[in-house]
């Protein structure tokens, strides 16, 4: 696996820890944006050990879904779990109010745990 690959994925670990301590805090909104992060880091992980890289989010939730959905390496649920993510993410950090809730957040919490673990073991099954 390269360094960098290695990198997305301790920077994603740093995002789930972060979220679960945001939740304990009852800062729901912040929460579901740092597992949001996870799921992105992860997926730039995985996009980079395929030597692609992209500045714009939409272009990694494209470029995941066309590598690892469509051919179906990884379960395609983890592409809809992404972009249902970043739809939320947008919610709670623009919207002014509650936008998201405790059971948001845990959601989001453990679809980026089970993402960044499967997108972690699907990187060193698959090292280049």
């Amino acid at each position: 696996m390269k360094d960098t690959t290695n990198q997305f994925f301790q920077k994603a670990d740093r995002s789930i820890d972060a979220a679960k301590i945001l939740l304990r805090e009852g800062a729901y909104d912040f929460a579901a944006s740092r597992a949001y992060y996870a799921m992105f880091y992860a997926a730039e992980a995985l996009l980079n050990e395929r030597d692609l890289h992209f500045r714009k989010h939409s272009a990694v939730h494209a470029a995941y879904g066309e590598e690892f959905a469509k051919t179906a390496a990884l379960n395609p649920k983890f592409h809809r779990w992404l972009l249902d993510s970043s739809d939320k993410r947008l919610l709670g950090d623009y919207e002014v109010g509650v936008a998201l809730n405790r059971e948001d957040a845990e959601q989001m919490i453990a679809q980026a745990q089970e993402f960044c673990e499967a997108a972690r073991h699907y990187a060193s099954d698959h090292a280049t």
